[in-house]
């Protein structure tokens, strides 16, 4: 009898689904999560969720604490994203959840041929959006149908978005990013241990899915996600 040969396949590198284009920016940030945590948070989070003045530009316990352009820190994001799906002049662009477009507009910088659109569902987020693409965004909930074609984009970004959605909401909003684009990349607030789950049900104002990585990735397959993701961890 000859002997049996072992072959080991590795993974492709356009196979493995997770990927870190975002945590370099998350890393960066300091955060007190116990000052956070008081009595006033409850009333916060409900001020939070209507995604207005003072969530995106009022006082850091109550969101971003002032959400502002800072040239070149979506850059090196914007450059890996690029490189990795391969944009080129003419392709399109959906951030789902853009904010006030800062994402978008870093892209253009690089390549100004770009084809880019944004939704979110703050008012006043686009009312403050890059001034250059503004006319770009949309008003939409994620939860709802988005208005475009199957397969009309050739990437759809959603950056820290679903995860601010409830349970029952979230097929729809994975359905639809699938539907929408050719490629796809999500990143979502998640938690390895009970340490990391602890910091983000300190810090996250609007999140409403609390999920482990490995819940959302069984979320991802159940509902046939073929995109990229990426976790955000506290």
């Amino acid at each position: 009898m000859g002997s049996k040969k072992i072959v080991t396949i590795l993974p492709k590198k356009n196979m493995i689904k997770e990927k870190r284009f975002i945590n370099h920016l998350h890393n960066s940030t300091k955060r007190n999560y116990l000052k956070r945590v008081n009595l006033l948070k409850p009333k916060i989070m409900k001020r939070a969720k209507k995604y207005s003045f003072e969530y995106w530009d009022g006082t850091r316990n109550q969101g971003y604490g002032g959400y502002k352009y800072i040239p070149g820190r979506w850059k090196k994001t914007a450059k890996k994203l690029i490189k990795y799906y391969k944009l080129k002049p003419g392709s399109k662009i959906l951030d789902v959840g853009c904010g006030k477009g800062f994402l978008l507009y870093e892209l253009l910088l690089l390549e100004p041929k770009l084809k880019v659109f944004g939704t979110d569902i703050s008012g006043y987020a686009i009312k403050h959006a890059k001034k250059e693409i503004k006319n770009k965004i949309i008003k939409h909930d994620i939860s709802k149908k988005l208005p475009f074609k199957s397969k009309y984009f050739d990437l759809v970004l959603s950056i820290n978005t679903i995860h601010n959605l409830e349970i029952f909401n979230l097929k729809n909003a994975i359905e639809e990013i699938q539907r929408v684009g050719k490629k796809k990349f999500m990143v979502v607030e998640s938690f390895r241990n009970e340490m990391e789950l602890f910091n983000l049900q300190c810090w996250a104002l609007t999140c409403q899915s609390f999920f482990s990585k490995k819940e959302w990735i069984w979320l991802f397959n159940k509902h046939k996600y073929n995109g990229n993701y990426e976790f955000i961890y506290f």
